[in-house]
């Protein structure tokens, strides 16, 4: 399965995603599901996705133009003038992807070969965005009333970012709270995994103002995880006690 988070703050974007697919109990892999593509001073365009790897792993490729020479690549990602023309192209490479291996796929692939993206980035003269684009090739924006998507396995992280999410938070509170809502959901469900990839845009850098990949070794990472853990137990002692004998 999947995690992946998209985050817009007024300095730019936080973007973070595991790494863990699985087929079943005793299949497990280890696949990047964040992809970034940049022009020097001129755009930077990330990528997350989430479901069937190898949709996903399509649409990447022909994003990419891998069956094409390096000379004769002219990609959307590059060449698209806006924002939302690239997130309409991502949407129809989709889109297409999961309906041909649908079909190819006769009665059986109905409903199956699925996939949800989470599109960031920025182009010269205009705003950073963040799009969430579904497998039916639309998509959605996020505002400041939704300033994060996620996709894949979202109901275990979810209530730590509504909760914590600050619109004027600095960079380094806002990996803090994606390594907070990242560590609870590792907790609760075992088809999400490290290493855990992340990216941080700066607004106008056109460039990744930062990129770690957190492995089961990360210092700072399990000091998140315990210190969250006895925060937790802390803050559930302090609560007043419940009493039978109360009414009203």
């Amino acid at each position: 399965m999947t995690y992946c988070v998209g985050m817009v703050l007024d300095k730019g974007l936080v973007l973070m995603s595991d790494t863990r697919t699985n087929s079943g109990v005793d299949n497990i892999s280890t696949f990047r599901k964040l992809f970034h593509w940049t022009v020097p001073d001129e755009r930077i365009i990330a990528v997350m996705t989430a479901g069937n790897l190898a949709t996903t792993q399509a649409v990447i490729s022909q994003l990419e133009e891998r069956t094409k020479a390096p000379a004769e690549r002219d990609n959307c990602l590059i060449k698209g003038p806006t924002m939302f023309q690239v997130a309409t192209e991502i949407g129809r490479l989709l889109r297409n992807t999961v309906e041909e291996v649908q079909r190819a796929n006769g009665d059986s692939g109905k409903s199956r070969f699925t996939a949800t993206m989470i599109v960031a980035g920025q182009i010269k003269g205009m705003q950073p965005r963040l799009f969430m684009i579904y497998p039916e090739g639309n998509f959605i924006e996020a505002s400041w009333d939704t300033p994060f998507f996620q996709i894949g396995e979202t109901k275990y992280g979810r209530p730590i970012l509504i909760r914590g999410y600050d619109k004027d938070m600095s960079f380094e509170d806002a990996v803090k709270l994606l390594m907070v809502s990242f560590d609870s959901t590792l907790k609760a469900n075992l088809s999400v995994g490290l290493p855990l990839d992340l990216l941080v845009i700066g607004k106008d850098d056109f460039a990744a103002t930062h990129e770690h990949r957190v492995t089961a070794e990360d210092p700072y990472f399990d000091k998140i995880s315990s210190g969250w853990g006895n925060a937790l137990r802390s803050a559930f002692h302090s609560l007043p006690p419940y009493s039978f004998a109360e009414k009203g």
